[in-house]
């Protein structure tokens, strides 16, 4: 299990002057951060798990590190993992879902606005509810003797 240390407390190290460099790691989907405390090498990760963070792009890992923990020296770039098409794919597969849910959620939305205002411009009296209640019960029986009378034969 990779053990990561979140944004506050990287704060807190860089203010301390704990932290002796900081490397930008490429892999498959993103850039990460890896922060060397001591000797030791400790991804900077996201709050409240034990993930390493990663950016899409190179400029706002950088922009990241600048801003939020004022590191702006890097010890290098290790791009030998990094992968674009992993980000890309991912975007468009996202993007292409969300559209989908949208496109339906829509349809869905239009079809029962639709249903709707047909029962409303419905010229037929309204039937209440006890009384469809009591219909139903008495057809429920009659199916039910149907398949008893089946059943036996």
């Amino acid at each position: 299990m990779t053990v990561t240390i979140d944004t506050p407390n990287a704060r807190r190290l860089v203010d301390a002057a704990a932290i002796r460099g900081a490397a930008i790691v490429g892999q498959p989907g993103g850039w990460c951060v890896m922060l060397k405390i001591g000797m030791k090498e400790t991804p900077l990760g996201t709050q409240r798990t034990d993930k390493p963070r990663t950016w899409s792009s190179l400029d706002s890992c950088m922009q990241y590190l600048r801003e939020e923990l004022q590191i702006v020296k890097i010890d290098g770039i290790d791009a030998s993992n990094y992968s674009a098409a992993a980000i890309h794919s991912k975007r468009r597969q996202d993007a292409s879902e969300r559209m989908r849910a949208a496109h339906q959620a829509a349809a869905y939305s239009d079809w029962l606005e639709k249903e709707i205002q047909e029962a409303i411009d419905d010229p037929r009296p309204s039937i209440p509810h006890d009384q469809i209640v009591a219909n139903w019960q008495i057809r429920k029986a009659e199916l039910l003797e149907q398949a008893n009378r089946q059943g036996a034969n």
